[in-house]
């Protein structure tokens, strides 16, 4: 089977990663216990994902013309990432999410930098790589005129969209009811729903596309019956990054044509295993790693050979 053909369009940043016993008040120094510097951003951290995962990942995004950016487009290729079209802005630093972790949960600043300049313009020239994509999987760390127009081509051309509503925001009807599956966690499924523009039929439609996140608790479906699939229990160690890995997972499985329950428990156990490593994109799991933890989990269901 040939390999899912996934275009991620999103932020590239370097993470700045605090590890502190105690997360401080306003106003408040505390001693931490580590800094590191680590690649993150939503859509590199899903094109990590997916790449992870066995699928053909190219990314669009823009990094500064810094070390970080430099050092950031390095690593996606050794990942496997096709880097051709992540572009260099002069006189712009490279996107940062300054993050603090603490007792396995975490706190996070994120400054925009180069991924301002994923505009509309830049998302454009590149119809025919969208076109020639199995799916498109977009977050909203990059303008929202851009992820307006990403979906846009992606529709023109009968492509899958994915969008991960997050960091969550006001968004436009036509944007979200013209993708394909709405990955929101707990909060942002109820700020979409409740966007007053939205008729009682359209909050019914917008929610059949949801597939709300809900951490250890597992996965909300809504698509024809409600139903729920449940989490995994393992030791977090840093849960940066779990949403993103589902989300890439999530991608990579569904272009593989499986149902959409069982895609969402390949994902579902490979956000689990995410956590239980320091760093996003260091965590997400091989596609072997992802079954062995299927095989050996007491609720699984069988696995086909996808």
């Amino acid at each position: 089977m040939e390999k899912p053909k996934i275009t991620v369009i999103g932020s590239i940043n370097m993470d700045l990663v605090t590890r502190t016993d105690t997360i401080p008040k306003v106003g408040e120094t505390v001693l931490g216990e580590a800094f590191f510097t680590i690649p993150g951003g939503k859509g590199a951290n899903q094109a990590v994902a997916a790449a992870r995962l066995g699928a053909e990942v190219t990314m669009l995004g823009c990094v500064g013309e810094d070390s970080f950016g430099k050092e950031l487009k390095q690593h996606l290729s050794n990942q496997g990432i096709n880097i051709e079209h992540i572009q260099t802005i002069p006189d712009t630093s490279t996107g940062i999410a300054s993050i603090t972790l603490s007792e396995g949960d975490n706190s996070i600043i994120v400054v925009s930098g180069a991924n301002s300049e994923v505009t509309p313009e830049f998302v454009s020239r590149f119809e025919d790589l969208i076109a020639q994509s199995d799916i498109i999987l977009l977050q909203l760390e990059i303008p929202l005129s851009s992820v307006m127009e990403a979906v846009t081509i992606a529709k023109k051309h009968h492509v899958p969209v994915i969008l991960n509503p997050a960091p969550i925001q006001q968004l436009p009807k036509s944007l979200v009811l013209q993708a394909d599956y709405i990955t929101p966690n707990e909060h942002e499924e109820e700020l979409l729903l409740s966007a007053k523009d939205l008729s009682d039929k359209e909050v019914k439609e917008l929610k059949q596309k949801c597939i709300v996140t809900k951490g250890s608790k597992g996965v909300q479906l809504y698509h024809g019956v409600e139903e729920q699939i449940h989490g995994y229990k393992v030791s977090a160690v840093d849960s940066t990054g779990a949403g993103d890995c589902f989300n890439g997972a999530l991608a990579v499985f569904i272009s593989k044509g499986a149902p959409l329950k069982e895609a969402c428990q390949y994902a579902n156990a490979a956000a689990a295993l995410s956590v239980t490593k320091l760093g996003a994109q260091a965590g997400m799991p091989t596609l072997e790693e992802v079954k062995s933890f299927l095989r050996d989990s007491p609720h699984a269901s069988p696995i086909n050979g996808s």
